[in-house]
């Protein structure tokens, strides 16, 4: 097997509404590859060009990207993405923040403490959320408000009889499938409403 050279990739997003990458490309100067797309960046699942390149890289490589932005939309879409590309030891570059660099001992530090302000971030918010509705509960406010009524379930019980695939049934209802199951099953918040 001979040797794999190493690259320099290049990753460029922009969104609809800014349909010029001249600056990004500028940037980001000589590469072996570039991976371009124009598509908003709320997700990653949602990127052809950001999962092909994911793909493409190899052990030794430097993945290059203008911004963090440019890469990710949330800092835990980041780490996820840097944590992705450190497991094949593929090295990620930042023009615009040489800070974050995962190839030197301050962008490795710099990435360790986001992820802890992340994680805090999460279990902040989570203890937030069960504190107020231990309040709401305790004053009598909080009520789970079922989205499927006693009518609904039966309707669902009957298509579901007659054959009709519970994910189609749930579709059309508007509701998860774990939702219905809730229902159908009378757990979770259905457990009072259950005959």
């Amino acid at each position: 097997m001979t040797g794999h050279k190493r690259q320099v990739v290049g990753y460029v997003r922009v969104s609809a509404a800014d349909q010029n990458e001249a600056r990004q490309l500028e940037a980001l100067g000589t590469l072996d590859r570039l991976f371009c797309e124009k598509v908003s960046g709320k997700n990653t699942d949602g990127r052809p060009q950001l999962q092909e390149m994911l793909t493409y890289v190899r052990d030794g490589d430097k993945v290059r990207v203008k911004s963090p932005d440019r890469l990710a939309r949330s800092t835990t879409d980041l780490l996820a993405l840097v944590e992705q590309l450190k497991a094949k030891g593929v090295a990620l570059e930042f023009i615009d923040n040489p800070a974050l660099n995962t190839d030197t001992p301050q962008g490795e530090f710099t990435l360790t403490v986001l992820a802890a302000i992340a994680q805090l971030e999460r279990k902040t918010i989570h203890e937030r959320q069960a504190e107020g509705i231990a309040i709401a509960k305790r004053n009598g406010v909080y009520e789970r408000v079922l989205k499927l009524t006693p009518e609904q379930i039966q309707l669902a019980r009957e298509r579901i009889a007659q054959g009709v695939p519970k994910a189609k049934v749930a579709r059309d209802l508007g509701v998860s499938r774990q939702t219905l199951y809730a229902a159908l099953n009378g757990s979770g918040k259905y457990a009072a409403v259950s005959s």
